[in-house]
């Protein structure tokens, strides 16, 4: 069996916990989707530290340019940069994923507060790990950022990789489809921004990063096995801090509805 099989085969587990996750048929109101926003924009977020530290890694950001030694992975990571960083919104207006999604959390009334203090706080040259100290972060949301952090800081291109793949490109198409199947749209709500940044996902993602994901993969370990097992190890350990941010925004969403149920009473 090659390596890449069965890494995931032995992720398959962890992948179908995500994709039946309680938090898809928790979002049934406004408030349970402006909820599920103000937690999982700090995923959305992330993402991009992941995707610019592999190519910091794997081209040459500096002046004077030299060759990076990786080119067709180098040329995978600029292509999925080109898209995420720079796509195009509903309206045909350039920008990135994140701002996207701060566009539909805008849209649909989210407050976008915290994630805007966290973005000034790192303008005005505060370190990740003071700010996540420091703002009294929730356990779900802590764990993940702290998790994100520690993989790019490792500076290990496969492993910096296979938390990028196995545990964001690969399987987001199948969590944004489980959530749009389950949305139940309120009535006189435009979630026209919401959609269209969860299709955007699930169009680039299933049908051209995440094929090009795995290539990096498979050109950064080549016939290395301790790069393999690396992989493995912290691809099972992305799955497993995103089931613990999946059931950290359930329990909010959860807690917020029985507030909501109490004071209508």
């Amino acid at each position: 069996m090659k390596m890449i099989d069965r890494i995931e085969e032995e992720l398959l587990p962890l992948r179908e916990q995500l994709k039946h996750h309680q938090v898809y048929k928790s979002i049934n109101t406004l408030e349970d989707i402006q909820s599920f926003m103000e937690n999982h924009v700090y995923a959305v977020w992330d993402f991009m530290s992941l995707l610019k530290q592999l190519q910091n890694l794997l081209s040459c950001n500096e002046v004077p340019w030299r060759p990076s030694g990786y080119p067709m992975a180098s040329r995978l990571i600029n292509e999925i940069v080109w898209g995420e960083e720079s796509d195009l919104n509903r309206k045909g207006v350039p920008m990135s994923h994140f701002e996207m999604y701060i566009e539909a959390m805008v849209s649909l009334g989210g407050n976008t507060k915290k994630i805007e203090a966290l973005i000034s706080d790192i303008n005005n040259g505060k370190s990740i790990s003071s700010i996540l100290n420091d703002n009294h972060y929730p356990p779900h949301i802590k764990n993940f950022l702290e998790f994100t952090f520690q993989i790019v800081d490792s500076k290990k291109p496969h492993i910096i990789a296979a938390v990028f793949t196995f545990g964001r490109e690969d399987l987001i198409p199948d969590m944004f489809i489980e959530i749009i199947k389950n949305l139940k749209v309120p009535k006189g709500e435009d979630l026209s921004d919401l959609i269209y940044y969860f299709e955007r996902h699930i169009e680039v993602d299933s049908g051209e990063h995440g094929p090009m994901a795995i290539k990096m993969i498979k050109q950064l370990c080549s016939q290395d096995p301790k790069k393999w097992e690396e992989v493995l190890t912290f691809s099972k350990q992305a799955l497993e801090l995103r089931i613990g941010l999946w059931d950290g925004i359930l329990s909010y969403i959860e807690k917020k509805k029985s507030l909501i149920s109490s004071y209508e009473s």
